[in-house]
């Protein structure tokens, strides 16, 4: 099927004044012409102008674009292989400037003055007040809201870092009675569901059983939560949620 250089234009979202430098360049020849000399671009046309359009978008130049595709020795599988490659690290690069963000907006709040390598530091990939604003949000728990916003008021960068040891120890024991290949449900694994209860209670605000369980559905709902699990052990979000749960009916 052949397409005018309009319809390109229109389906590619660019210019016909772009398409036209394109040719110019030898960057994208159309295939044919009419016998009038207007441009007819073909379906592989639309596949190379696909492809230009994701390196410009990569923010490569237009020759190192034209140099690329006209390499020999790649192929279009080879194109959407470093393609993906490189969406990927620009993908885990502005994820890590939100987390910044995220992180010098929370030490702000707090009344904690860091470094950018303080802030790191301390808060690592753990919001430490995300469980009270999602108790919050769920089940309108403002009385545990308002204790957690007082204790986190008061405490020091020292607090901060004592509470981050605590969870990444208790992140290793829970992994390694995982890792044992003991059920959920066994003794060990409800015991470190318990402790998750309590190092919430002693750092935040009073959980309940019933806001445990809440938590532990999020844990596999919510990605947020999920994936700070699974930064400490592949499985280990369903894990613990189902510990936390087998825990909460066990002392019903």
């Amino acid at each position: 099927m052949a397409y005018t250089v309009g319809q390109v234009a229109k389906l590619a979202g660019v210019t016909v004044r772009t398409l036209h430098h394109y040719d110019e360049i030898g960057l994208l020849s159309p295939s044919g012409r009419t016998s009038a000399g207007y441009r007819r671009y073909d379906d592989a046309d639309l596949e190379r102008l696909q492809v230009v359009r994701y390196y410009r978008e990569l923010g490569f130049p237009l020759d190192e674009i034209a140099a690329i595709l006209d390499d020999p020795d790649a192929d279009p599988a080879a194109h959407l292989r470093r393609q993906h490659e490189l969406l990927t690290g620009q993908i885990g690069k502005l994820q890590d400037m939100v987390a910044a963000i995220e992180l010098a907006m929370e030490a702000r709040r707090m009344g904690i003055q860091l470094t950018p390598e303080e802030r790191f530091e301390v808060f690592g990939d753990f919001d430490p007040d995300a469980h009270a604003e999602e108790a919050e949000q769920r089940w309108g728990g403002t009385e545990a809201y308002r204790e957690s916003t007082r204790r986190t008021a008061g405490y020091s960068k020292e607090d901060w870092l004592r509470n981050k040891a605590e969870n990444e120890e208790w992140g290793r024991r829970v992994a390694a009675v995982m890792d044992s290949g003991a059920p959920a449900d066994s003794p060990a694994a409800m015991e470190l569901a318990e402790e998750h209860r309590q190092l919430i209670s002693r750092w935040f605000y009073e959980c309940s059983y019933e806001i445990h369980t809440g938590l532990a559905d999020m844990y596999v709902a919510d990605p947020r939560f999920t994936a700070y699990f699974e930064k400490i052990r592949p499985g280990l979000a369903e894990y613990l949620s189902e510990a936390i749960h087998a825990n909460a009916i066990s002392r019903a």
